[in-house]
């Protein structure tokens, strides 16, 4: 599956930002999907993961309570939606796909990657 990410741009400090990914395919659906973002000199890191139907998710504690994750598999689109930002927020954001809810947190259990959007947050 192809997936294209947009959505970032640059924000102030509290402001809020959502980002958004598209799949290819309409078996969207079948894919657990994740956001990471990876900030220059750190490593990628896990943010948020919505389960196939939708009805589970999780998110880093860096973030929860500020950022929510939702799919509409009608438009084949993931979306995080992003409160409250801070300048540590600041990252190339990346959408991906896997086949498991298991390694929903481990990158490296997704097969699938879209290209990262950037989201600047100024203070």
């Amino acid at each position: 599956v192809q997936l294209q990410a947009s959505g970032g741009g640059l924000v102030q400090a509290g402001g809020s930002l959502r980002v958004s990914c598209a799949a290819s395919e309409s078996t969207f659906s079948n894919y657990v999907m994740g956001w990471f973002r990876q900030a220059p000199g750190k490593e990628r890191e896990f943010i948020a993961a919505i389960s196939r139907g939708g009805a589970r998710t999780d998110y880093a504690d860096s973030v929860k309570g500020r950022f929510t994750i939702s799919r509409d598999n009608a438009k084949n689109t993931v979306y995080l939606q992003m409160n409250s930002l801070k300048p540590e927020d600041t990252a190339v954001y990346y959408c991906a796909a896997t086949q498991a809810y298991s390694g929903r947190a481990n990158p490296l259990e997704y097969a699938y990657w879209g290209q990262g959007t950037q989201v600047t947050v100024s203070s």
